[in-house]
This record gives C-alpha cells, structure tokens and sequence, in this order.
C-alpha cells in the first residue's frame, strides 16, 4: 500500500494548512498598504491599533515559520511516513490560530472568533491524526 493510501487523512489535513496559510501570508505581502489598513480599521477601537504594523510583521514570520515546518513535514510525510515535523507545524499552526483568536475577541469580532474555532478543531484533529 503506498504512502499516500495509508496517510490520507494526515496529508490532506497537511496540505489544507499548507494551502490556508501560503495563501494568507502571500495576500499580506501582495498587498501591505491594504493589509495594514484593513486591521487598522478591524482594530480601531483597542490598544492593539497603534502597534498594527509591528504585530503583523510578527504573524507573518510566524506564518513563514509554520509554513517551513509544515512544507518540510510534507515532504517527510510523503517520502517516508515520517509525521514528526508535520506534527510540528500543525502544532505551530494551532499557537498561531490561538493568536488570531485573542486578535479576534480583543476587536470583538465574535463571527470572527467563531471562524477561527473551525481551522482549529481541524488543526487539533491534524494534531491527533500524527500522534
């Protein structure tokens, strides 16, 4: 039975956050101006609205950070069954969408919060599947 047929859930689970999180720094990059704007206004009315550009610089590298764990984890989770480092940055990616969580119920977007509650159950059922 080949890899792919005995990991398929570990994988795709992989390759979701893979897809969600090359996606968001790439749109956060594409566009820094818009990017900045858009959370300055989502954050308008806390204490976080001033350091805006300092925190997503902050989540962009914890983004890349997942990301290469996550990248590197699939390549040993294809080749050889390894699930450590894939562990690893689903385990990144879970601290990550805790912060977006704490982002979100400091704005009060509570829809917001709510969104983020999917990605993590996915991420911890990931997490679980690589044990």
């Amino acid at each position: 039975m080949s890899l792919f047929n005995q990991n398929s859930a570990q994988i795709l689970l992989t390759v979701f956050f893979i897809i969600t999180y090359f996606v968001s720094v790439v749109e956060k990059l594409v566009d820094w101006k818009g990017t900045v704007a858009y959370y300055k206004d989502h954050f308008k009315n806390t204490f976080l609205l001033k350091l805006i550009p300092v925190l997503l610089i902050k989540v962009v590298v914890i983004e890349i950070v997942t990301l290469l764990f996550l990248f590197i984890g699939i390549y040993f989770l294809l080749s050889n069954g390894d699930f450590e480092l894939a562990k690893t940055g689903l385990i990144f990616s879970a601290i990550t969408l805790l912060v977006f969580l704490l982002g979100q119920r400091i704005a009060k977007d509570y829809p917001g919060a709510m969104n983020i509650t999917v990605y993590f159950i996915l991420n911890i059922i990931g997490i679980y599947l690589l044990t």
